[in-house]
């Protein structure tokens, strides 16, 4: 599986709006384009498609900028990239369903259909909460401390 930049830069600034949830505040896209080093113009794309999907919400004006709609715990890694990429759990094309439909049921029922269900349980069973938490446990191991 694949998961092009768009649904890459989702998760990131999800993420980072995620770790900001309990300021109530609104995050701006420049700030998250010059904190991640990501295209402000690219990530306004993402953006309008996570306010599409229902995952932020945004207002206008000087304090404006975007916020998560709902709690952490609420939305999951599937939510993200399904609001994102476009193909990622597109059914799989046939390719020898008209001169050998039996291989192409096997090839569908056996591997396809269970991969898909698969990589949908797994991103489901991921929440939000669960990525920042593990953003939080990789930052406290990258910390140096001195005395």
């Amino acid at each position: 599986m694949r998961i092009s930049s768009k649904g890459r830069y989702a998760l990131v600034s999800m993420i980072y709006m995620a770790r900001r949830f309990d300021s109530k505040g609104f995050i701006t896209v420049a700030s998250i384009s010059e904190r991640f080093g990501i295209s402000k113009i690219y990530l306004e794309q993402v953006f309008a498609l996570l306010k599409k999907g229902g995952l932020v919400i945004s207002t206008k004006g000087s304090q404006g900028g975007y916020q998560i709609s709902r709690s952490p715990s609420e939305i999951t890694a599937y939510d993200i990239l399904f609001s994102v990429e476009n193909t990622l759990f597109e059914d799989a094309e046939d390719t020898v369903a008209k001169s050998a439909p039996a291989y192409e049921k096997a090839i569908n029922n056996l591997i396809f259909v269970n991969l898909d269900t698969i990589v949908r349980q797994t991103l489901c069973g991921i929440t939000l909460k669960d990525l920042v938490d593990e953003t939080d446990r990789n930052d406290e191991q990258s910390l140096m401390y001195y005395i």
